[in-house]
């Protein structure tokens, strides 16, 4: 079997042999960021990232690199690889250093600092509303359960006039580092305290109300108030009606997803109401003035002679309030209403005898219509393009 030898670790660094710490350390810094897997997208990153940290244990430590400097790979033996113990401590600081500041899931976290305060988690509240309620808005109390700063300890999670103490195994950082080998080389990842559950501290003890958790399930009444206009899949937001941070950070969001229950008549198409109509074919006929529906209630409509089906006649105003992104509105839409005549299928003595007179008046001729704007294409007209 072929065995290749190790680069030179001075020239893995790209440093001089006569290279100070610092610029060691330096140029360690600048090739960690530049090969590390999680961040590199070079196809032998993972063993380059491998042989930069065997250099810089080697190089960054006095007792190795002398050996090193006299008598080469055969000086460190395993070393870089841990077998020596020696060195990692400086790369958990250059770690730190680098990845702690750039976020990395499996580096970040490094250093002597208490883990950040997070943000409370947020709650959804499903809401249905009629028809009319989401076209005019309206104010509405809901009921939430959620998690509430213990009344007792008031988030301490120790009982009152109890003091609680700096964790000892994470010394009041929340977390603790966990050095693993992979690859060839010492891997440090940091996680929660098992013993402080990340707080940092240690309840001697517990609040007897919340039993040492900080918090309480409670059931509290909220107004909502719902601006008219809003459609269904919409979210009204609750600033700071969610959850209490568990580390003192802020509480979360209450997002209330609004569900508009189907009108029997009306249907809604982006601010326009649509309404069918059906008419007998004397009205379409002859012409007619009608009393229609709308969500302000009934209006006159007049319907001209001659009226096809299908056609769509526009009652500006009737429609749903244009909301904006800041809850108010500017105008509404229209009502459409769509007209179909209704021919009868059973008719009275009388009926038959006038429509058989009309009939003669009338003839049997028909004639094709050519190829034009239909009832599709004037139909997409009005419902924006889709019928």
């Amino acid at each position: 079997m072929e065995h290749t030898m190790p680069r030179d670790y001075y020239d893995v660094l790209g440093v001089q042999r006569n290279a100070s710490k610092d610029e060691i350390k330096q140029a360690f810094r600048r090739l960690a960021r530049q090969y590390h897997p999680d961040v590199s997208d070079a196809r032998d990153a993972e063993d380059r990232f491998k042989e930069i940290n065997e250099a810089y244990q080697v190089l960054s430590d006095d007792r190795l690199r002398a050996a090193y400097d006299r008598y080469g790979h055969a000086g460190v033996g395993n070393a870089a690889s841990g077998g020596f113990g020696g060195g990692m401590s400086g790369v958990e600081d250059i770690f730190e250093e680098i990845f702690g500041s750039f976020g990395f899931g499996g580096f970040g976290g490094f250093g002597g600092r208490r883990r950040r305060a997070t943000r409370g988690r947020d709650l959804r509240y499903d809401l249905t509303l009629d028809f009319e309620e989401a076209v005019f808005g309206t104010e509405i109390e809901i009921e939430v359960t959620r998690q509430e700063s213990c009344e007792t300890c008031h988030g301490s999670r120790a009982a009152p006039g109890s003091q609680t103490r700096t964790c000892p195994e994470c010394n009041g950082r929340g977390q603790v580092r966990r050095i693993q080998q992979a690859f060839g080389f010492s891997v440090v990842n940091v996680v929660t305290c098992p013993r402080c559950k990340g707080s940092g501290e240690i309840v001697e003890t517990p609040c007897p109300t919340c039993h040492g958790t900080g918090v309480q399930r409670k059931t509290r009444t909220l107004e909502v108030k719902i601006p008219p206009g809003v459609d269904d899949g919409m979210q009204v937001r609750l600033g700071g009606e969610g959850e209490p941070s568990s580390n003192g950070g802020p509480t979360g969001d209450l997002y209330v997803v609004i569900h508009v229950r189907p009108h029997e008549f009306f249907k809604r198409r982006d601010n326009d109401i649509i309404l069918e109509l059906s008419i007998n074919v004397a009205q379409a006929a002859l012409g007619d003035v009608i009393e229609v529906p709308t969500v302000d209630g009934p209006v006159e409509l007049t319907v001209p002679p001659g009226t096809q089906s299908g056609k769509v006649i526009r009652l500006r105003g009737h429609g749903v309030p244009k909301l904006r992104r800041d809850g108010s509105t500017s105008g509404r839409g229209d009502q459409l209403v769509v007209l179909n005549v209704e021919v009868p299928t059973k008719l009275t003595r009388e009926q038959r005898e006038l429509f058989e007179q009309l009939a003669q008046t009338l003839g049997h001729k028909v004639t094709p219509q050519k190829v034009g704007r239909g009832f599709v294409d004037r139909i997409a007209d009005f419902f924006g393009g889709n019928a």
